[in-house]
């Protein structure tokens, strides 16, 4: 995965253990592509603050996802999601019963919304 987009995944999970300001710059880079100048200028200051506070969270975000694993837990969940998604439709084709059908679609419906 793009590191980039990575990080922008990463601050979904665990921005909020940020604080207001590195949450802010964090956004402005990673999700609003704003370059560092642009951000030196609307927080009004340096673009090397600026570039040590995004290291510093990449840090911090790569280490809070090797404790929690929030990540890949969702990565793995949303894997096993689409297998069972799948593999009920293949039964829902195999089957003519209008009522095993019915309780198919209403687990898929579950499933989508979760």
């Amino acid at each position: 995965m793009d590191e980039r987009i990575e990080i922008s995944i990463l601050l979904d999970f665990y921005g909020s253990m940020l604080t207001d300001k590195q949450r802010d710059i964090m956004n402005l880079y990673y999700n609003e592509d704003f370059s560092l100048a642009e951000i030196s200028e609307h927080t009004n200051t340096s673009r090397q603050a600026i570039y040590d506070l995004i290291k510093r969270c990449n840090k911090i975000l790569v280490q809070y996802e090797n404790k929690l694993k929030l990540m890949e837990k969702f990565n793995k969940i949303k894997l096993s999601k689409e297998i069972i998604l799948d593999r009920l439709k293949e039964i829902d084709k195999s089957c003519s019963d209008i009522n095993v059908s019915k309780n198919i679609n209403e687990i898929v419906n579950e499933i989508n919304n979760l």
